[in-house]
């Protein structure tokens, strides 16, 4: 997504030049794009000048949007997920369960960056990330 949010827009960039400079095998590639394509993030076209292109500005593409089409929801439990909520069998009282407590915060906080950081952001280097400095959470 980053490779395609760096080309002009509507400028269509083939699947094997994505996987030859991503590095990844073509056909996992093409997975992940068809799945982007089904949920809005990109557009393609077929023939001699096909190719994928971003659906939408990328400014108005999240690292949170991306995520969830290729991993799932973003909480590392599905106790704490908001989008994908499975209450845990062994659990007494979710209401005072610790581990469930901290999970919630890992997702919101997750959220928080992700939900705002656009592609554009990681391409400009500007994304502005809550409690992150030079690396180091800060207290």
């Amino acid at each position: 997504m980053l490779h395609l949010a760096k080309q002009k827009p509507d400028q269509l960039v083939l699947v094997a030049d994505i996987a030859n400079k991503a590095k990844i095998p073509k056909k996992f590639l093409e997975l992940i794009l068809l799945d982007m394509k089904k949920r809005g993030l990109l557009h393609s076209q077929r023939g001699k000048n096909g190719g994928y292109t971003l659906a939408r500005p990328s400014d108005k593409i999240t690292f949170a949007e991306i995520i969830r089409i290729t991993d799932g929801p973003l909480a590392p439990i599905a106790c704490a997920s908001v989008t994908a909520y499975r209450k845990c069998e062994d659990c007494e009282d979710e209401k005072t369960c610790a581990i469930r407590k901290i999970m919630r915060g890992v997702r919101d906080s997750m959220s928080a960056i992700l939900d705002t950081v656009t592609l554009a952001d990681g391409l400009s280097g500007k994304a502005v990330l809550p409690g992150v400095k030079k690396g180091k959470i800060l207290p």
